[in-house]
């Protein structure tokens, strides 16, 4: 599903690489967390998986694509399959919730019918159905999170991305946002979400722990996770 191979990413004028020689294998369904300090290159790594950065070195597959040699025009082609959360959810504010879903199927080109339809089911799906109408910039911080959530769900990605999707919540709010991410999986997704939350850690979901650009670490799911990455102190670092 997601295969780097030695990959490195340097920003123009950066001192140090965001990536540093990353290899990663992603199979298709699993749950992954790439987890670590703010600056660990968490981010870095979903930019590259929605094509919104090249690597500077190595190689990025997903479903079998090199993205690095991937031409512009097939890069909307690659990302209908991919949905992507952004730490600053990118919602229109003065549009409804309901329109704020819609609009990732109406770039598709479906019917006005199936897509109003659909996109209420979703926002259903995450407790907002009784706020279709209400305009995003209304929102508490929490449900502008589950409206993103379900933009990014709406049109059934093979990929979930989610960039720090607990940032900011409370515990309760936190735990709503893990719960729709956990569903999300259930029903076949391949979810990848960058986190410097400890709280989301274990059970089900694999964590790679990301520090200066490089992995170091790489627990399975369901594997006790070692102390060094339960240390919350290491965490902000």
């Amino acid at each position: 599903m997601i295969e780097l191979f030695h990959v490195s990413l340097r920003y123009p004028g950066a001192d140090r690489p965001a990536l540093d020689d990353v290899t990663l294998e992603i199979r298709k369904g699993e749950f992954c967390l790439f987890a670590g300090p703010s600056g660990a290159g968490k981010t870095s790594l979903l930019r590259l998986l929605f094509c919104a950065e090249a690597p500077t070195a190595g190689q990025v597959l997903v479903g079998g694509r090199n993205l690095a040699r991937l031409k512009a025009a097939r890069v909307p082609e690659v990302r209908r399959n991919i949905g992507v959360v952004f730490q600053d959810f990118k919602l229109l504010p003065e549009h409804s919730v309901l329109d704020n879903v819609a609009l990732a199927l109406e770039v598709q080109g479906r019917r006005l019918e199936e897509v109003r339809e659909r996109a209420a089911t979703v926002l259903e799906q995450v407790g907002l159905g009784h706020k279709l109408h209400q305009p995003a910039e209304r929102l508490s911080g929490g449900e502008q999170q589950r409206v993103a959530i379900a933009r990014a769900l709406v049109v059934e990605p093979a990929i979930l991305l989610c960039d720090e999707p607990t940032g900011n919540l409370d515990a309760e709010r936190a735990q709503g946002i893990l719960e729709l991410l956990v569903t999300a999986h259930v029903r076949g997704t391949t979810v990848v979400v960058a986190t410097h939350d400890p709280a989301l850690l274990g059970g089900n979901r694999r964590v790679v722990r990301l520090e200066d650009g490089r992995i170091v670490a790489d627990v399975p799911a369901f594997a006790p996770l070692p102390a060094a990455i339960l240390d919350t102190t290491r965490w902000d670092a």
